[in-house]
Parts: C-alpha cells; structure tokens; sequence
C-alpha cells in the first residue's frame, strides 16, 4: 500500500480497485444493475489503459484482474471480515491508487485512515448516518458519489456529493431513426407495482397502441400474485404482449422497434439504467417525474415528463415531435460508457490531486 501522496501523478495509468457486493457476477447473466455498470467502467478503465483489479463474485469474467471472494453474503457478519480482510490484502499486494466500491462501505473499514484515495458510490437509497461517519473517520480520503442528484439527496445533508449518471455501452445498442408506423410501446423492467407495468397497459389501451411488456417476475407472492391479477389477464397476443426477461442483443432488437419507452414508476428510482438504454436505441422516453427520471429525460428533447396516466396517454401522440437522432446524441454525451468512463476518472484526478495537496509528502502512518 502507498505511504506516501505522490506528487506528478500519472493519471492516465492508475492502479485500480473495484469493489461491488458478492452475491450476483459481474457481468451479470441477466438482471443485476450495479452489476452491469461495474462491468461497464472496469472494461472502459481497462481499454483507457488503467491495470484494474475487480473484487467479485468467482464467477465474474473481468478484462482486468480477479480477486474472488471468499464468501457470498452482503449481510452476513464472518464474510463482511473476511472481505474487509480481502480489500486491505488487495491494497497492500497490489500498490493500489483508487480504491472505487459500489459494495457495502464496511468494506472500506480497514483503509479508511490510510491516504490511499476512495471512492463510495451509490446507486440506491443512502443511509446518511453511514455517510457522515465515513467522512469523519477518512480524513478528506473518502470520497461520496451517487447515480444521480436525487440519489444523493436521499442521504440528506452529508456534505459535498459527485453525480455521476449510469449508462450502457454503445457497442451493445444500436440507433433505429426509422420505424414502422404502427410500432409498439415498450415496457421493460421487473414485474411488480412500483415499476408500473399495469400502467403501461392502461396507456397503451388508452392509445390504441401495442405493448410488449419485458422483463422477470420476482420470485415473491406479491409480485407472483400482482402479475396473475393485473398484467396476466390483459395479454391476448394481440395488442398486449408478455416476452420474459430478456437479455442485451434482445433487448436492443425490442427497444429499437419501439414506439415510445414507458417509465411509470410509483417510487423514487435512483436512476433506471433501462431509460439510458433505450435513449441508445434511438427511442424517446414517456416518465413520471419521480426519482431520477427528471434528470434523465429533457422534456420535449429526448422524451417528456408526465404528471398523469391522462398525459403519458397524450404524450403518446407528441412522440413523432422528438427525434430519434437527437434521442441518440442526447446518449452518447451524457449516458454512453465514455462519458461514464470520463467522469469517473475526471473524478479519481480530482480526489489524488486533493490528497496531495492536504498532505504532500507526509507519510501515512
């Protein structure tokens, strides 16, 4: 591990360290959020030259360096040591720069008074209590990112924050600026209430449109018993279509054939990866503004917010205003993996060089 804040730092080859919790691969195989956007940046970090080590899950196929872990539960009390055991190991074998988690923060607990830089980044609810604790014991070393400003802001008043949105990588998704007229509406997310794919029907009946509903069934009886009363009854393999979960070149064949992508969300999602994806593809976005859906979606440039059922069925008919090329660009500058990849290391240059200058060359201890 560095004992010492090295001046002239070469920022452009970094050693890195990549944590994310144990229980799902990174990639993940089909679902798995924070899972898609670490492999995303560790991919990017590693094409930008970085020597990158991923802290993971044995099954996750990295481009740079494995370290699995030893156990498999979040929350269990003997593996959150054991991990923590595993990122001090890793700092101290590995001559780490950037200690990056999007895992639990106890993990960090060990470095946390060493001057070696690290980032917490969230991509769901915060726990401010954590936040504020963190940042008295690292001495100016912890920095605190979320997926959105909202994201944040569920910490309350924890001091300064770096935004930096999710995203998918451009290689995956294609634009289609042409589409057929009567092309469906798209809903792709879990199937329970919160995500609103009960809504999404009542638009698309409301519209006269096709829907093709996408994404798993979580395996709980509220959501089981949600999906047998209000989706399954409405499927007629006309106008109302069911696929399953689906997987990325799925996904890109779906998106890009829509219409319009849905977002009728009933709680404060952090971000909603699915939206930045279907931007990808070229496809406007119809949200309701909670969570972070009003930072992603531009009304009338790349989608609209809408504040009703009434208006999202109304929006249906302003789609044709938005452009799909712009739906695209809006994509590339704000949510695409080099964007992602830049602000992330515009973010490790921001926290080396604020180390060095509050304790140059002193050793750490």
């Amino acid at each position: 591990m560095k004992n010492l804040v090295m001046t002239g730092q070469n920022f452009n080859s970094l050693c890195i360290l990549l944590t994310v919790d144990p229980e799902i691969p990174v990639p993940p195989g089909e679902y798995g959020g924070i899972e898609r956007i670490v492999a995303m940046l560790e991919r990017g970090l590693v094409s930008s030259g970085h020597k990158v080590f991923l802290l993971a899950h044995p099954d996750s196929r990295p481009c740079g360096s494995l370290i699995p872990y030893t156990g498999r539960v979040s929350r269990s009390r003997k593996d959150t040591f054991s991990h923590m055991r595993q990122v001090w190991d890793a700092c101290r074998r590995h001559d780490i720069d950037v200690v990056h988690s999007f895992g639990r923060l106890a993990y960090l607990l060990p470095i946390l008074r060493n001057r070696v830089l690290k980032i917490q980044s969230y991509q769901r609810h915060v726990a401010g209590s954590r936040v504020a604790l963190g940042r008295k014991l690292s001495g100016g070393t912890l920095l605190f990112s979320a997926c959105s400003s909202y994201c944040a802001g569920t910490a309350g008043d924890n001091g300064a924050w770096h935004v930096v949105f999710n995203g998918a990588p451009r290689d995956v998704f294609t634009s289609t600026e042409e589409i057929e007229s009567d092309a469906p509406l798209m809903f792709l997310g879990r199937m329970e209430r919160i995500k609103g794919p009960h809504t999404a029907i009542h638009v698309a009946k409301a519209s006269g449109r096709k829907l093709m509903l996408a994404g798993n069934i979580p395996d709980t009886a509220e959501a089981r018993g949600f999906f047998a009363k209000e989706i399954e009854p409405h499927l007629d393999g006309k106008q109302i279509n069911y696929v399953g979960p689906v997987e990325d070149a799925q996904k890109n064949i779906l998106l890009g054939k829509a219409f319009a992508f849905l977002m009728p969300i009933e709680w404060g999602e952090p971000f909603g990866i699915v939206m930045a994806e279907a931007l990808a593809c070229g496809t406007p976005v119809l949200g309701f503004p909670l969570g972070a859906v009003p930072e992603v979606v531009k009304n009338g440039v790349n989608g609209f917010l809408c504040h009703s059922v009434e208006d999202m069925v109304n929006a249906v008919e302003r789609i044709p205003l938005i452009s799909r090329a712009q739906c695209r660009k809006d994509f590339e500058e704000r949510f695409s993996d080099r964007a992602i990849v830049l602000a992330y290391e515009a973010l490790y240059r921001q926290g080396l060089e604020g180390i060095s200058a509050r304790y140059g060359g002193a050793e750490s201890g």
